[in-house]
């Protein structure tokens, strides 16, 4: 029996029985020759694919698990956002937990007692996304997300894990993208929600000439756009963006980082502020706008301290701007380069850090050689949470509990946030 894959060459099908999930959400078989990865299939499935070397596309399921559901959006097997919308959603979040573990066990440390259950934090849904635009030939415009270990851009007309608000994203992301076409270049628009209206930010175009720029104002006008900017440099702000951060308004810098989901933002900063306790001082690092600074503040004094001189901008004027919060400090400080010493880090009770996906190995190694009491590890990588963490316990600190979030929901990533004390 054979098939003609997607790739539009002949394949045998192959039956397969699925034994796992893997790291990215695939179901994992084994074969003589090691293991096959097959996308949308799921653990005890009988599945029948087209197998190309380790890879292999499904053709059909033959014997469906208990555990898998009807998808919700027709880009299922193209878009490569979702790797699990057929998985029960417990299921899932089982599933996620199971990898953060894993991560820790191959640091060497045994967390499954100390591991919660997975935190549902999806909400309302995603308040920011980055679609990509792709220019062909003929000058149309393809705007939506990538397939999936791929650079082709699928068409996206609705995507149902956006939250309400980001309706117009999608259409103000086309617009903007057609807007400048003569640039033919790869476009990224970052989409975020604020109190005041969408926020937009183009990346990949370069400097755009006077007449484009008009244009682009007269259209954000049209589409209603809070903020449009290229490349961090604001177009035209017809509202000023608007972010709630427990009693401080902020406002982001143009593409700046945030956390996906409204819901997941507030409970991580709920979970440092367990994690942290009754500290009257408080080290934030790699803080952003002050998600969690801003937060901490109602009950302690803040250092925040980041790379990025926005955002740190930003978490200055909202908390001058804001009443009732104790002093907070903010610093643009390169942490990778030049983290906290040990010395500097004695004048605090309890110390968050929140790095990206590379993890804050430096950091964690000034910290190890610390005496501050309380620390609090937030990431979004398992892999490198577990590095980190087994940094802090090599340097005498305990591990007292590590819970899972989800706030991307049917991918692979996992937020996670890890108490420790001395």
């Amino acid at each position: 029996m054979s098939n003609i894959c997607s790739r539009g060459v002949v394949m045998p099908v192959e039956r397969l029985r699925i034994e796992k999930l893997g790291a990215r959400g695939d179901g994992v078989a084994a074969s003589p020759s090691g293991p096959v990865f097959v996308a949308r299939a799921l653990p005890g499935e009988l599945v029948s694919a087209d197998r190309d070397g380790d890879r292999a596309e499904l053709y059909d399921v033959l014997e469906p698990s208990p555990d898998r559901v009807q998808a919700y959006c027709a880009e299922v097997g193209r878009c490569g956002g979702c790797a699990t919308q057929e998985l029960a959603q417990s299921v899932a979040l089982d599933w996620k937990r199971d990898l953060l573990i894993e991560a820790f066990a191959r640091e060497r440390l045994d967390v499954a007692e100390l591991t919660a259950p997975t935190i549902d934090a999806h909400g309302a849904g995603r308040r920011r996304a980055t679609f990509h635009a792709r220019f062909g030939p003929d000058g149309r415009v393809t705007v939506g997300f990538s397939e999936a270990r791929s650079h082709t851009v699928v068409a996206i007309r609705d995507c149902p894990l956006l939250e309400p608000a980001m309706a117009g994203a999608l259409p103000a992301a086309r617009a903007v993208a057609n807007a400048l076409a003569a640039k033919r270049k790869p476009l990224d628009l970052a989409v975020t929600v604020t109190q005041s209206g969408l926020d937009l930010d183009v990346r990949g175009s370069g400097p755009v000439p006077e007449a484009m720029r008009l244009r682009l104002v007269r259209l954000a006008e049209d589409l209603d756009l809070a903020r449009l900017s290229i490349h961090g440099d604001t177009v035209v702000s017809r509202r000023k963006p608007m972010l709630a951060i427990g009693r401080a308004l902020v406002t982001p810098p143009p593409g700046g980082f945030l956390q996906a989901t409204a819901k997941g933002e507030q409970i991580l900063a709920e979970l440092a502020a367990d994690g942290v306790g009754k500290a009257k001082r408080v080290a934030d690092l790699f803080c952003g706008v002050g998600a969690f600074a801003l937060r901490l503040s109602e009950r302690a004094e803040v250092f925040a301290a980041d790379s990025e001189k926005p955002a740190i901008a930003a978490l200055d004027a909202g908390f001058r701007s804001a009443s009732g919060l104790k002093r907070v400090t903010a610093e643009a400080r390169d942490l990778f380069r030049r983290p906290l010493t040990a010395k500097e880090l004695e004048r605090f009770d309890a110390v968050v850090f929140d790095p990206p996906r590379a993890g804050a190995e430096a950091q964690a190694r000034a910290i190890a050689a610390s005496r501050v009491k309380t620390v609090v590890a937030v990431s979004c990588n398992v892999t490198t949470l577990a590095r980190d963490a087994r940094i802090l316990v090599e340097g005498g600190y305990r591990l007292r509990a590590i819970t899972p979030v989800d706030q991307f929901r049917h991918s692979a990533h996992v937020e996670s946030v890890a108490a420790f004390s001395r």
